[in-house]
């Protein structure tokens, strides 16, 4: 891969925060800021449905906060139920259209929804957070 040397002078505040994250993570300041550049760039936005790139588009924008609220986003628990429904009755007895297209329906919300919490989680890993609780089991 070839590599193009750039110069950009940033602010002395934003400098700090660079250097202070590249510390924590053991890195330099320019491993960190390619880290920094890379995370912001999406690498194939074509690789998504628009609605799905649309979804996680301006995740980077949020403040920590935020982001902590997006990575621990969940399905709500009926239509977590229903989709466990859909899918039992579908491996039993099969789906009507009217059912298929309702599963369809809360696997793309699903899928959307934990797209959003992986991105969140790696924007926080990637801010220097230990985003390993959200690997744990909460009860509602």
């Amino acid at each position: 891969m070839a590599v193009q040397a750039v110069t950009v002078n940033l602010p002395e505040p934003l400098y700090e925060r660079l250097a202070r994250r590249a510390s924590r993570m053991h890195r330099t300041v320019e491993a960190e800021l390619v880290e920094a550049v890379a995370a912001l760039l999406p690498d194939e936005p074509e690789e998504l449905p628009a609605d799905m790139a649309e979804s996680i588009a301006a995740l980077h924008l949020l403040d920590d906060e935020a982001l902590w609220r997006a990575a621990r986003t969940s399905l709500a628990a009926q239509k977590a139920a229903d989709l466990e429904a859909l899918h039992v009755k579908r491996q039993g007895e099969g789906l009507s259209a009217s059912e298929s297209d309702a599963l369809a329906m809360l696997v793309k919300e699903y899928t959307r929804i934990m797209l959003v919490r992986s991105r969140a989680a790696a924007l926080l890993t990637q801010r220097g957070h230990d985003v390993s609780v959200l690997l744990q089991k909460h009860e509602p």
